[in-house]
C-alpha cells in the first residue's frame, strides 16, 4: 500500500468518526459525558486538519474550485425558501 491510499483511508476513517460523535454528543443526556466527547471530538478535528493539510500539500488531495458569488447566492436563496411539510 503506497503513502497515498494510507493517508486517503486514515482521512475517510477519522471523517466517519467526526460523524459518529457529533451523533453521539447531540444524544447524549450525560452532561461529563457530553464534554468528554466534546474533548475526543476536538482532538479529533486537529488530527483530521494535519492529515488534510500532509495530503495539499503532497498533492494527495486537491479541493474543489471555490464557488462562484452566483452559485453562493442560489444556494443561499434555495436554503432560505420555507421547506413545504
Amino acid at each position: 500500500m503506497d503513502e497515498k491510499t494510507m493517508v486517503s483511508d486514515a482521512l475517510v476513517g477519522v471523517n466517519g468518526e467526526l460523524k459518529m460523535f457529533g451523533e453521539m454528543i447531540a444524544q447524549t443526556e450525560n452532561k461529563e459525558l457530553k464534554q468528554c466527547l466534546k474533548q475526543i471530538r476536538n482532538q479529533t478535528e486537529m488530527s483530521q486538519e494535519s492529515l488534510y493539510e500532509l495530503a495539499r500539500k503532497k498533492s494527495y488531495y486537491v479541493p474543489a474550485a471555490k464557488a462562484s458569488p452566483q452559485e453562493i447566492e442560489h444556494v443561499k436563496s434555495v436554503l432560505s425558501q420555507p421547506k413545504m411539510m
